[in-house]
């Protein structure tokens, strides 16, 4: 069992460093749009707070190249100095004498926030030396950053290996869900997965295949399995690379009597001009990007009468609001279905909340890729460095 931070003992006085993850959105002004994954770290930060640790907490936000004024983590250290009130201070550097002066000035309970930690280049590549540098601030390290737990960086791998460490509340909930929902599903398990990308969902698929009752494909990476069908898909977007490997998991299905639901029709666009193509074919230059009124009702059919759903990735080109209303149709099922419910990923996550259900979805996972690799059943390499007890 790996150590969280109920774990820890006497830790009053210990400089803890707390990695987060805050990559969270930001508008031209640098208020912040979506504060859920901040409101997502406030259990492990109140708790290591109020055990009188001196915190120094860290994260990245978006993919800076260097310094880079309008990602910077000043806005998330505002926000947390509305939550903590006189308990919360900031400073413009990740390592080196002033992160030092900082951390001398702190006393028990009270919060420091750094700065980006990606406005160093040593973070990603998980350099020795800014591991070094990351473990000179800190006498315990805590992970709370499920965001980037499938990555081996410095700040969420590199000093685990060198400090004593536990993992925070956030990283504990999600892998008692994906355990949960993987040891022990409620049946019928309806499994729904959509997004362009059909490289990245195989793995998923083949590992949900042998718990999951019915598997709906969706979104562009629907197109690969149509076409796996002997399927006309016009112009839409197909891995024709993939078309065998889609193939095999339609046969394997088949074969353990798990049912597959592909899109019967389709909201398809060419030159601008926008039908509804009543029929699993697609012809001339036409491309789709949603699922139709049929499969709309086929999907929702499904999901109303699961009694778990894990859903990754959105059906349609949501984003735009010509393709968005297959998406909306399944969130609103999902959460109308009164089943244990998981949505994962970024893309999945913001449909649902574009939708207005997120309250009723059970759990909204704060990492993509993360839980990606857990559906896949795979370990994650931030999770294996923390000890165990």
């Amino acid at each position: 069992m790996k150590r969280t931070i109920r774990d820890l003992k006497d830790i009053k006085g210990k400089r803890v460093l707390l990695r987060c993850d805050f990559n969270v959105p930001l508008d031209n002004w640098g208020d912040i749009l979506n504060a859920n994954r901040i409101e997502a770290a406030l259990p492990t930060i109140t708790y290591l707070t109020q055990q009188g640790a001196k915190l120094i907490v860290c994260s990245h936000l978006g993919r800076p190249k260097g310094y880079d004024k309008f990602l910077s983590l000043f806005p998330v250290a505002v926000y947390l100095m509305k939550t903590f009130p006189n308990k919360v201070k900031f400073c413009s550097k990740v390592v080196g004498p002033e992160v030092d002066l900082a951390i001398s000035k702190l006393h028990d309970g009270e919060i420091l926030v750094l700065e980006n930690l990606r406005f160093e280049k040593g973070e990603e590549e998980n350099s020795p030396a800014f591991v070094k540098e990351l473990c000179n601030i800190c006498d315990i390290y805590v992970d709370d950053a499920f965001g980037v737990a499938h990555r081996k960086q410095a700040s969420n791998y590199g000093i685990a290996l060198k400090k004593p460490n536990a993992m925070g509340f956030l990283i504990e909930k999600e892998l008692e869900v994906f355990d949960k929902a993987f040891k022990k599903p409620a049946h019928p398990f309806v499994a729904i997965f959509g997004g362009a990308k059909v490289d990245d969902k195989l793995n998923l698929i083949n590992n949900v295949m042998g718990m999951a009752d019915t598997i709906v494909i969706g979104g562009g990476m629907a197109y690969t399995f149509l076409q796996a069908e002997g399927i006309s898909v016009g112009n839409s977007i197909c891995s024709h690379e993939l078309v065998n490997d889609a193939k095999e998991i339609l046969e394997k299905a088949k074969a353990k009597g798990i049912k597959v639901l592909l899109p019967i029709d389709h909201i398809a666009e060419a030159d601008g001009k926008v039908k509804t193509v009543r029929q699993p074919e697609i012809e001339g230059n036409f491309a789709g990007f949603d699922i139709g009124p049929k499969t709309i009702k086929m999907f929702t059919s499904e999901i109303l009468n699961a009694k778990q759903i894990m859903w990754n990735g959105p059906v349609g080109k949501y984003e735009d609001r010509r393709f968005k209303k297959g998406t909306d149709k399944v969130a609103q099922a999902v959460a109308k279905s009164g089943a244990y419910s998981i949505v994962g990923g970024g893309d999945s996550v913001s449909a649902v909340e574009a939708a207005g259900v997120a309250d009723k979805i059970n759990h909204l996972s704060t990492g993509g890729g993360a839980s990606l690799k857990l559906m896949e059943g795979k370990v994650l390499p931030a999770v294996e460095v923390i000890d165990t007890i």
